[in-house]
């Protein structure tokens, strides 16, 4: 059931719903560069958009304002991601683009909006974007809404065109074998070459394997550096292709026990097509 204002209003659903919203320089810059919002208009216009997004889909990321935060641009490897879609000659996917905060700021990084792709099982975060950025009619990126494991999808016909993909907090969210569903996807969607990449942030864990979700409607595998190696291995196999892994790991502070401890990490990684 979607969350009501009077819900919002009382707090009833306040575990996720963080009123005091932070946004950073990196944010606040799309806004009032590239959107043209007043400075002293931005936090008003972004709660906003945000409780419309949030009396739809009351989520954790959409709460506590994490689409605040282009995670694509923190990635180590954004600057080499800049240079190549400056070309003109490489096209970008954003896998699971939410409000496609991502795609905003590469433009106003002198990206190109007509070579950037976005996606999302939700039709409404892709609309609610356009009103938070306010580029309706002026952003050329086309946008897919539908299931990336529907491979009627509309999406298909970016099969073998794509050089570069961003997959934040999308993998973790499956198990096992449907991740391999969603891989072997990603690579039908990237160019057969050697050099497509795929990069993103997701949750892993110093004990990699199923873990139950936090919805508590089935599992997700969470890896570590080598296991994610391990599975990319696999899917290399199946396709024919070889693929390396590189990245990091973090503990999730927020998300230790009381004694202090906790395997929980936030890893980045990337996915280098090898061959």
């Amino acid at each position: 059931m979607a969350a009501t204002e009077q819900d919002i209003q009382s707090g009833k659903m306040s575990r996720w719903y963080k009123p005091d919203l932070d946004i950073n320089q990196s944010f606040r810059e799309i806004l009032e560069k590239y959107s043209g919002i007043p400075p002293d208009q931005v936090l008003s216009h972004i709660n906003a958009v945000r409780d419309k997004a949030w009396a739809i889909h009351p989520y954790p990321c959409v709460g506590q304002g994490q689409f605040l935060s282009p995670t694509t641009a923190q990635h180590a490897l954004y600057p080499e991601i800049v240079q190549r879609l400056q070309t003109g000659e490489e096209k970008f996917l954003d896998l699971g683009c939410a409000f496609g905060q991502d795609i905003r700021r590469l433009v106003v990084d002198g990206v190109d909006s007509a070579n950037c792709y976005g996606s999302d099982l939700l039709p409404d975060f892709i609309d609610l974007g356009y009103e938070l950025f306010q580029d309706k009619g002026k952003l050329q990126t086309k946008f897919f809404a539908g299931d990336v494991f529907d491979e009627s999808s509309a999406l298909g016909e970016l099969n073998g065109t794509v050089d570069i993909i961003s997959a934040n907090a999308f993998f973790h969210l499956f198990n096992w074998d449907m991740q391999k569903k969603a891989s072997l996807r990603v690579v039908k969607l990237l160019k057969p070459k050697e050099g497509s990449l795929v990069v993103g942030r997701q949750l892993g864990n110093q004990k990699p394997g199923e873990q139950s979700r936090w919805t508590n409607q089935g599992t997700a595998y969470r890896h570590d550096m080598a296991s994610l190696q391990r599975f990319w291995d696999e899917v290399g196999e199946e396709v024919g292709a070889r693929f390396r892994v590189d990245g990091f790991e973090q503990i999730v502070d927020e998300l230790r026990n009381k004694a202090g401890e906790s395997t929980l990490t936030w890893m980045e990684f990337s996915v280098r097509r090898m061959s």
